[in-house]
This record gives C-alpha cells, structure tokens and sequence, in this order.
C-alpha cells in the first residue's frame, strides 16, 4: 500500500472528496479505507512493549508460580527461547506481507484463504480476549486492596476508558505508551534494586533457587511455559500494525525481535527478583493478586501501593495496545467481506480508526465480570500457540518450497530456524489444560461452521485479503 499523496486528487475521488474516502463514505464512516503510516521502531518497540506489560509477570505470578513450585523464572526461559525462534518467523513473515492481517495474512497468502480465515479465526479468540485479561486483573488487584471498590465497577470504568483511547486514535495511543510503558520500566528498576539490596543478608534466600532447587519438575515447567506463552503476543500484535508503519519491511520485523528479546529479559529478571521477594511459594495466599504480597514482602505498603499504580499503568496500556491489534485484525477481516463489512471493515471519517471493530471488542472484553483468570490464561496461550505454529510453517513453504530459497545460508535461516519454532511451540501447545482444548476446539468448530455458511457449503470462494505491498 502506497502513501498517499493528501494533496492531489486520488483516482476514482470525487471533486471536493476528501482523499481517503474514495471507496466510499456512510453516515461518518471511510469503507475500504487506508490506515496512516506514522509509526517509526522505536514507536513500534514502544507499542509491543505497552503490549507485553513490563509488569505482566504479576498477572500470572502466583498461578504460575503454584503450578510450578517456586520455578516461574525457569518456566520463563523456556517461553522466551520457544518465542525468539517464533519471532524470527514473523519478522520474515512481515518482510513477504506488511499488512494489517498478521497470522491470518502469512497464513492465507501461503495456503490459501480457507486456511487464512480458519487461523484468523483461531487468532481472534486470543486477540479477542487479552483486552479481557488486562481488565479482570485491574479489578482483582484494586480490589484486592481496597475492598470496598467492587472488581466489577472497576473493570467497566477500564474497559469505557481504553475504549475511548482507541477510538481517538493511533497516535494518541502511541503518546500514551511513551508514558505507560515508562512508569512500568521506573517501577522495575526499583523493585529490583531493592531486591538485589536485601540478597546480601545473613537470612537471604539462595539467588539460583527460582532457577533450579530440589523441588524443580519439567513437567509443571512447560505446563507453566505455556500459560506463559501469553507473555509474548506484543511481537505478534507489532505485525498488525504493518499498515501504519513507515517502512514496514525494515521497521517492523527489527521491532518484532527488539521486543521479544527485551520482553524476555525483563520477564527472567522481574520473576527471579520476585522468586527471591518471597522465596516460599507455599505461603501465597491469593494466587490471582499474590503481586502485592510479593510488594509487601519486599518494600512494605509503600512498595505495594506504588506498584499498584505501575500495574494498573500497565494494564492500561496493554489493554490499549491489544484492542488496537484485535479492532485492526477484525478490520482487515470485515474489508475483506469475510466479516459484515459495514461493522468490522469500516473505518471513522473523523479519526479514521476502526470504530465498529473496537466496541465489539469492548463488549467482548466485559465478560471479564463473569470469567476466572486461571481459564482466561489458558485460552489465551491456546490461540497464541496455535496461530505460532502456523506461521513457522509458512516461513519454510513460502520461501523454501514456493520460493526456491535453497542456499546453505537460505535452509538455515527459512527452514532450520521456523522448523525448530514449530515444534518447540506445538510441544507447548500439547502442555495445556484439557479444559483448554475443549474450548479451543469448540471455537475451532464454530470458525468451520461459519466459513460453510459464508461459502454456501465450501461451493463459493472465500473471501481473500486486498492489500496493496508498500516496498
């Protein structure tokens, strides 16, 4: 997709048309619209970061932490090498389709559309329901300490505020981030000193204990692993804004490995300090908001209070971020008719943001009243490992079987590398909860029952995504 030149007249545009709006206007709305290129890497970084949540470690602490008795770091360096590789995979995805789809375009333009849409369909239930994550932590958490503020009220305020965020616009977004992102960061740092300040008493705990002790069993690491596999959807969520970025072949596969890279070493670092915090995992007492125990432990009520504040921050932002990713998937789907076009593939003539797409994903996010975070996480990484999977493997068939990459230096790179990421994620994948599967599965069903009535029984094409490739 081309920028477009604001100050001539556009192909097929009216006299007196806004460009923008030459495929045609309804009651506020730009239909087939192009999205604003004006986000650099650093904006980008900025974005998987604000996505990931610096802080993110405490949304899953004490379940992971339980499940894993004591190891959550360890489990944490098994989901950062499983993701470096993943990220390699979408960083080359990105190179071959900068557009708006993600998974649902690597995955359609190397295998064709019904595979697109049925990943698409896939990557919506994660990208659908991280939003909800990020609001049912906020309302555990300030719940959690003031009890008087009912979770419920708290979350919807969340959800009516990240709303209005995203509907204004990407850059207001972007602006946010800078600010969110950096309190999480400050926050961090100081946590971690105060940590590292302690270790040297005469009662410290044992510094490699969140690594490897006597209690250490694989097999609760990778089922923690791939809980934590929802850590990492910033790098993916980063590909989803390929049609607003400038240069989207360079900038944004570099900021799809920056982030991981970064994600992965503050997720080992904050999870070990908080191991070391509290280094009895038994003595959790509320395995959904055992972060401000780890606080209280650590710093006191002053600590806790303020990495209340940096965690809501956080969530905020990451909130944001994912109903910006999921409103654009959804966009890219309902431009493409095989969503109702009026509601998911229309843009705003007044911030030119994908307005319908975004208050679904609102509504969607408020059965955060009604759902338990364990199961929410869960369903979360089932989506995030699946749509992984798939994209390693469109790696190695569009540049090694279509493309005829076949170099040394090409095998390594388009076939060792996304082989070595598929099964390292599907061997995750396999660690879920059966509970997991049978909703994961039961979406999957609904997305094959859907795209046959959308076909009329597989007889009619399914609908391909239309984007034009900026250089």
């Amino acid at each position: 997709m081309s920028t477009v030149d604001r100050g001539a007249q556009q192909p097929g545009q009216q006299p007196g048309q806004q460009p923008g709006q030459q495929h045609g206007q309804q009651h506020g709305l730009v239909v087939d619209g192009k999205l604003r290129r004006v986000l650099g890497t650093p904006s980008l970084v900025l974005f998987g970061l604000a996505y990931l949540v610096p802080l993110t470690v405490f949304t899953t602490y004490g379940l992971v932490t339980t499940e894993t008795s004591g190891h959550l770091a360890t489990a944490y360096v098994v989901t950062t090498v499983v993701m470096a590789f993943t990220a390699v995979s979408y960083a080359l995805n990105v190179r071959a389709h900068p557009s708006a789809g993600s998974a649902y375009t690597f995955v359609q333009r190397t295998f064709g559309a019904r595979a697109g849409f049925l990943t698409g369909w896939v990557l919506m239930l994660d990208y659908l329901l991280l939003p909800m994550i990020n609001y049912l932590v906020i309302g555990l958490y300030v719940n959690a300490q003031f009890p008087s503020v009912p979770a419920w009220l708290v979350v919807v305020v969340a959800v009516a505020l990240v709303t209005t965020l995203t509907v204004v616009g990407i850059t207001v977004v972007d602006k946010a981030n800078v600010v969110l992102v950096g309190v999480q960061l400050v926050f961090a740092v100081v946590f971690v000193a105060v940590v590292v300040a302690q270790v040297g008493g005469a009662d410290a705990p044992s510094l490699t204990a969140p690594f490897v002790s006597d209690e250490l069993q694989w097999g609760t690491v990778f089922s923690g692993a791939a809980v934590l596999a929802l850590s990492f959807l910033g790098f993916d969520a980063i590909s989803t804004l390929s049609e607003e970025a400038r240069e989207p072949r360079r900038t944004v596969p570099l900021a799809i490995i920056l982030t991981t890279a970064l994600g992965g070493v503050v997720f080992i670092v904050l999870s070990w300090a908080s191991q070391t915090a509290l280094p009895d995992w038994r003595s959790i007492t509320d395995p959904d908001s055992a972060g401000l125990q780890v606080m209280t432990e650590a710093g006191g009520q002053l600590m806790a209070s303020a990495f209340l504040a940096a965690y809501i921050a956080g969530c905020v932002a990451s909130a944001t971020a994912s109903q910006v990713s999921v409103a654009r998937v959804l966009f890219a789907m309902g431009r493409d008719g095989v969503l109702p076009r009026r509601l998911f593939g229309s843009l705003s003539a007044r911030f030119l943001t994908p307005v319908g797409a975004t208050l679904v994903v609102a509504a969607v996010s408020l059965l955060a009243l009604v759902i338990d975070l364990g199961t929410l996480a869960s369903i979360i990484s089932f989506g995030a490992l699946a749509a992984f999977s798939l994209v390693n493997v469109t790696v190695i068939k569009g540049y090694v079987v279509d493309g005829g990459r076949r170099s040394p230096r090409d095998l390594a790179l388009y076939a060792v590398v996304p082989a070595v990421g598929f099964l390292l994620t599907l061997w995750l994948w396999t660690n879920l909860t059966a509970l997991t599967f049978q909703v994961g599965g039961v979406w999957a069903l609904v997305g094959v029952v859907y795209l046959a009535v959308l076909t009329r029984g597989f007889r009619r094409p399914t609908p391909q995504l239309a984007v034009d490739h900026t250089p």
